[in-house]
């Protein structure tokens, strides 16, 4: 393990106990970590077994889809550990129904934590990535960002809103250096203690399986950048 002092730094926004906790372990085997969740007492837990693992963490529990609370947030990453040379925006959760089902006030916060958010953390890291020349910014999506179903009404627009948002920073900001993806996690995935009827372990992703495809995009060459990718099972119908 380098000297922490030394350490680039990487924002793991959105952080659960699946793909989330499987981002902020992969990445701070090489970086120091700032770790996001609304629950400071989950953030607690993994932030002792990443320190346990030797690894330099920062727990940064705020609401992601507010304003005021996402600068406080990266404030303190930079005054703590520096500015974020890597983002990992994988906040994401919603509400399910028609138009008939969901409410103005469900819709807007599925809004806010999957493409509000993006935004705002995007807009906080991207002055001293551009200063920098370099920089990555990874965007967990979902299926319903490339067709929405019927019961994604609320989902699937704020999925869309993020692919979007990528699509544009990715051409924007890929020429100053900073690379900008947007990954469709296409199926469900394996989180402890999920017990889902008729789901089989070969039916689900592997949260380590995706982080390394998340590591793997933070350091592509250049000449050779992927800005949207897919990840699924095998067994997988699409």
């Amino acid at each position: 393990m380098a000297d922490s002092s030394s350490l680039p730094v990487a924002a793991v926004l959105g952080v659960g106990p699946g793909l989330g906790a499987a981002l902020a372990r992969r990445f701070a085997e090489k970086y120091a970590v700032a770790i996001n969740a609304r629950r400071a007492s989950y953030l607690s837990s993994l932030a002792a077994d990443i320190r346990a693992s030797g690894g330099q963490v920062l727990e940064v529990p705020a609401d992601i889809g507010d304003q005021a609370q996402v600068e406080s947030v990266f404030r303190t990453i930079r005054e703590q550990l520096g500015p974020p040379e890597v983002l990992l925006y994988n906040a994401g959760s919603g509400s399910w129904g028609t138009i008939t089902d969901v409410t103005p006030e469900q819709y807007e916060t599925t809004w806010r934590v999957n493409a509000y958010g993006a935004f705002l953390s995007a807009k906080e890291v991207a002055p001293d990535m551009i200063a920098k020349g370099r920089g990555s910014m990874l965007f967990t999506g979902a299926t319903a960002g490339v067709k929405a179903g019927a019961r994604s009404v609320a989902f699937g627009p704020a999925k869309f809103a993020l692919r979007g948002l990528v699509q544009s920073m990715a051409r924007d900001l890929g020429p100053k250096g900073i690379h900008v993806a947007w990954i469709n996690v296409d199926g469900v995935i394996d989180i402890p203690d999920r017990d889902i009827p008729g789901f089989k372990e070969e039916d689900m992703l592997k949260p380590e399986a995706i982080a390394e495809t998340y590591w793997h995009l933070a350091h592509q060459d250049a000449s050779a950048w992927t800005t949207e990718l897919e990840v699924r099972p095998f067994k997988e119908k699409f």
